[in-house]
This record gives C-alpha cells, sequence and structure tokens, in this order.
C-alpha cells in the first residue's frame, strides 16, 4: 500500500474521529489552554504582570498531544510489557500532570515550585506559555478518541510489535487529522483573549478557570464520565464514519477484507452445521481487540488442555438474544469440566462499537464469561465469519472441529461440547444436558430481517429512490407481504431513518410470531397492530423493542408512526 495512500486514509480517519463526541470533553481544556496569557514575573516576585497570549501556545498544545498520542499508541504498550508494568501506567500519569497543571494555574506559587527543578534551563521571563508542549503530552497520554478501524489497525500493529513505516505514518497522520479541529479551538480560544475586552483585563480569573477545567477533565476520567456524556449524544458522524471505514481502499489498505490466510484456510475442510465432530485446522488467533469485558485478554494458546467455544454475536441482533441464553447455560454447566467460552462481539451497527452499550448489554443478559469487542472486525475476518451468531468448537490440541452459523440445532452442539470434554479427560463427570428452550424460529416461514437504513435496506416496496437524504414518500397501493414502505417526510442515513414530520409513516407488511424493532432516542412510536394501537417510549441507545407477539406465526401488517427524535434502525422477526 503506498505511503501517500496510508497518510491520507488516517488523515482522513483522523479527521473524522476529531469532529464526533468523543472530542467533545477536552474542547474547554484545549479552547483555554489558548486563551491563556504568558506571565511576567519580576525578580523577587511570583507574579505581577500579563502578557498577550502566546501566538506559539496552541502549536505547543496540539504538537505534544500529536507526539504523545502517537508514541503511547504505538509504543506505549510494548514500553510497559518491558517494564512489567499496567498498561493504564501512561494515563495515570497524564491524569497526574494534568492535575498538576490545573493546581499551578490556580496557585501561582505552585507553579513556581513546579519550575523550579527546571531551572537549570536557559530560558528568559520562563513563563506559562512554555508549558503548552507539556499540557499536550499530557492530554495525548489520556485522549482517547472514538474506535475504528484506523484506530483498532494502529493499536493492533503497536500492541503486537509488528510496527513499520506504514504503521508509523498511519497513526502520525490519524494523529493529526484528529487534533487539527482542536487546534481550530485553540486558535479560537487565543482570539477571542485577543480580541475580546474581559479576556484581556481577567486574566488571573482566566487562568483559574482554565485549571478548574482541567482539573475538572482529570477527575472526569478518573470516573469515566466522558462516556456517559458521549452515550448521552447522538453520533452525528456515524454515516461519514462508514462511507470512510467500509470502503474498499481503507478496508484492503487495515487488512479487513475477508482473504483466506495461513490461519484460515483450513476452515472449509468444517462442513457447517455437521452432525458429526470434523477436524479444520488450528484455531486462527483472536486478534484487533479494541477491549475485554469480564476479564483480561484471552490468548487461545493459553487455553491448550481446555475445550473452547467462540461464540460471535451482536447485541441488538434478535437472532443472538435468542441464542444467548444456550451459550450461557453451557458456560455456567460445564465450566468446571473445562469448557471456557469466549465471546466476540463484532458489531453489526456503529452503535454496537461504543464499549459502555457492550458492557450494559453483557450484564443484561447475565453473560459471565469474557467478551472481546472486536470492532475493527479483525478476528471476525480472521475466522472469515459471514453470521450472527456463529459458534466455533475447539478441542483441547486448539483445533477447530465444529462451525455453526445461525441459531438452532443447539443440542447438537451440546453433544459436541460433552464429547469433547470426554475426549480430553476420560474420567470427567459432566452434568446433566443443559434444558434451554430453543426459541428458533422456522426462517422458512417468518419475514427476513428488514433493515431500515439506506445502505443496508431489504424488503423496500415503496415508492421513490431509496437513497441517503431527505425526502417525502407516499404509501404505494398495492404492497407486497414481507416489505416495507414509507409515507411522509423522512431522512434517511446509511443505518437509520428518522421522521421530519408529524405524518411520517412506516406500513410493514410480515409474517412471523413476533415482531420487534430497533429504536434509539428520545420520544415515542406509536403502532397499529392487529391486536390494538399501543405505543413504545424510546429512550436511550439503540435496542430493541417488542412491538406485537402472538401465538402462532401470522400473517399481519402494522403501522408506526415515530415522535421527532426517534430513529429506526430495523424491524426482526421470531
Amino acid at each position: 500500500m503506498p505511503v501517500l495512500t496510508l497518510a491520507l486514509i488516517g488523515l482522513i480517519g483522523g479527521a473524522v474521529t476529531g469532529i464526533s463526541p468523543c472530542i467533545l470533553p477536552v474542547l474547554p481544556v484545549i479552547f483555554f489552554s489558548g486563551a491563556q496569557s504568558a506571565r511576567q514575573r519580576a525578580e523577587g516576585a511570583v507574579a505581577v504582570a500579563e502578557k498577550p497570549p502566546s501566538k506559539w501556545r496552541p502549536f505547543q498544545v496540539i504538537a505534544g498531544l500529536v507526539v504523545s498520542f502517537s508514541l503511547v499508541t504505538l509504543f506505549g504498550s510494548l514500553l510497559l510489557s518491558v517494564l512489567g508494568l499496567p498498561q493504564d501506567v501512561l494515563r495515570w500519569a497524564g491524569l497526574v500532570v494534568l492535575v498538576l497543571i490545573g493546581v499551578g494555574l490556580i496557585v501561582p506559587r505552585f507553579e513556581h515550585l513546579l519550575e523550579r527543578p527546571f531551572s537549570w534551563i536557559p530560558q528568559r521571563n520562563p513563563d506559562a506559555s512554555k508549558g503548552g508542549f507539556a499540557l499536550g503530552l499530557a492530554l495525548g497520554a489520556v485522549y482517547v478518541p472514538c474506535a475504528g478501524p484506523v484506530l483498532a489497525a494502529i493499536t493492533v500493529a503497536g500492541s503486537t510489535g509488528r510496527i513499520g513505516w506504514d504503521t508509523v505514518v498511519l497513526t502520525t497522520t490519524f494523529a493529526v487529522g484528529a487534533a487539527t479541529p482542536l487546534l481550530v479551538f485553540a486558535l479560537a480560544g487565543r482570539r477571542v483573549a485577543e480580541r475580546v475586552g474581559a479576556f484581556r483585563k481577567r486574566q488571573r480569573g482566566i487562568r483559574i478557570t482554565a485549571g478548574i477545567v482541567m482539573i475538572t477533565l482529570a477527575v472526569g476520567l478518573v470516573f469515566n464520565l466522558p462516556q456517559l456524556l458521549q452515550r448521552a449524544l447522538p453520533d452525528y458522524t456515524a454515516p461519514l464514519q462508514d462511507k470512510v471505514n467500509n470502503s474498499q481502499p481503507v478496508r484492503d489498505a487495515l487488512d479487513l477484507a475477508n482473504l483466506t490466510n495461513d490461519q484460515n484456510k483450513d476452515l472449509s475442510k468444517c462442513t457447517v452445521g455437521a452432525t458429526e465432530l470434523q477436524s479444520c485446522g488450528t484455531a486462527p488467533d483472536i486478534r484487533g481487540i479494541q477491549q475485554w469485558v469480564n476479564g483480561d485478554p484471552v490468548e487461545l494458546s493459553q487455553l491448550r488442555g481446555k475445550v473452547v467455544l467462540l461464540d460471535f454475536w451482536a447485541y441488538s441482533c434478535i437472532n443472538c438474544q435468542r441464542s444467548i441464553p444456550h451459550v450461557t447455560a453451557w458456560d455456567s454447566a460445564y465450566r468446571a469440566a473445562g469448557l471456557r467460552v469466549i465471546g466476540v462481539h463484532s458489531p453489526e451497527y456503529a452503535f454496537e462499537k461504543e464499549p459502555r452499550n457492550v458492557i450494559d448489554a453483557v450484564a443484561g443478559f447475565g453473560i459471565r464469561y469474557p467478551v472481546a469487542l472486536d470492532n475493527s472486525l479483525s478476528t471476525w475476518t480472521n475466522y472469515r465469519n459471514r453470521y450472527w451468531p456463529a459458534h466455533y468448537l475447539i478441542d483441547a490440541t486448539g483445533t477447530v472441529r465444529h462451525i455453526k452459523f445461525g441459531e438452532g440445532e443447539y443440542d447438537v452442539t451440546e453433544r459436541m461440547i460433552r464429547d469433547l470434554l470426554r475426549e480430553a479427560d476420560p474420567e470427567v463427570t459432566l452434568p446433566a444436558p443443559t434444558d434451554t428452550a430453543d426459541t428458533t424460529p422456522n426462517t422458512g416461514e417468518i419475514t427476513r430481517e428488514t433493515f431500515l437504513g439506506s445502505t443496508k435496506q431489504v424488503n423496500y416496496a415503496g415508492t421513490g429512490r431509496y437513497t441517503a437524504g431527505d425526502a417525502a414518500f407516499t404509501f404505494p397501493a398495492q404492497q407486497p407481504d414481507g416489505s416495507f414502505a414509507l409515507d411522509g417526510a423522512w431522512t434517511l442515513d446509511t443505518q437509520n431513518i428518522t421522521p421530519t414530520s408529524t405524518e411520517a409513516r412506516v406500513r410493514l407488511n410480515y409474517r412471523a410470531k413476533e415482531v420487534r424493532v430497533v429504536l434509539s432516542g428520545t420520544g415515542t412510536l406509536t403502532v397499529n397492530t392487529p391486536t390494538g394501537t399501543r405505543t413504545i417510549s424510546v429512550s436511550g441507545t439503540p435496542r430493541s423493542y417488542e412491538v406485537i407477539t402472538t401465538p402462532s406465526v401470522q400473517s399481519g401488517a402494522i403501522t408506526a408512526t415515530a415522535s421527532s427524535g426517534v430513529a429506526l434502525f430495523s424491524f426482526t422477526f421470531g
């Protein structure tokens, strides 16, 4: 991959991150860093006058952030591993520095004490403007941008030690791209300080405010409060991120294309859904994981002697939701006998990449086994996977012995788990088979999952082109079974649709026992169903809501009206 192409991908990926909600918590610090004046120190005094804001301070802060973020991301993990230190040492060091700088801005004498160890450095009139680079270094160590394929590729390269010029270029350009919007805010702070009289006259108050803001950010980061802010705000950059991250050049550059490699080439020896154990080669590595839930990172090589079940899932996927009770039951029943379950959360939607959403889902589903956040789909592609859910059963020698895509046939999978446990330890005592009800619907009898986003839509049977943007629709005179149509004014995004008028409606013809809808935002969805009208209250991040449940599979039609502020992602059926 040409260096210029990688640099462009890094810049674009970083720039999109730099305008996303995850940038908001650091904006006040960046703004006030540009607005601070420099102190003019008189001989024998701590501070007697102020100089205008340094024209170089904003650039110093951003340069420090770029350098720090790049070095920490690429080499921080390796360095800490060599030194045997916890992986969050650099983050905590950055938080301490932020607090110290903040206190120094509030208490000039304390800042004077901080400067004493560096008094041997020859400089005239040492002042606060010289601390811009140090502030940037601290921010780079604590700044965690929104996850995405570019950042995931950088993180994987840094954590595995596979660092080359291509990775350095990608990392540096990503950092520059993400920091550019921050530089705009820093320059804006300097401009305000230069032009607004209140800022010029109250520089002492500005310095105190900046110090309080820095300390507040540090405390907030300790308690993960910025993540609550990010969750409360819609990810307005999600469509743009999808267009960038899912483009073929980006996928090729970041090794996200689903290519056969030496690790996964033997998986094709397995017949998916076979009723007997097979041998499909050594299990590919779990790689590119952004974060682990319920424990420390897990390597398959560490689990030799154990039977391993890899469960690929996504938390809003209705098929996965019906599969999870079986997986958690197997974990509880067979863990003592040598089974290790590993969940690989591979997001289908952009909102499923948010760690807090996944953590909440893990707790809600009662999952106690480790879950890997495969946000870059690196492990997904390393297994050449295609489905949610998907189960890969690995024996005690590390060989893949069974592959199952989709729901159902849980009794077959459980029988194979028991066979492999006995194979690993002939003397093992196994409990009775689990008795979890199989609620898998007959997919041949029900409507297929219906996506509403412009790039993923299926089953659309309305009038007009179904493309991203604002458009007005009209229900067709005749609508086929198993389809949906729109009426009124709507905004179509790549992953969801939102109403732009009070008359906006969606009509769905379906065949199923259960109909659910994935919604987000704040408001209501009023649904006319064959059994009556009901109103669904919508609040928070995207999740699945029940629309109608009947005793058996039936054909029907529903018409839904969403209030302003509600986004519709998909209909799922059971």
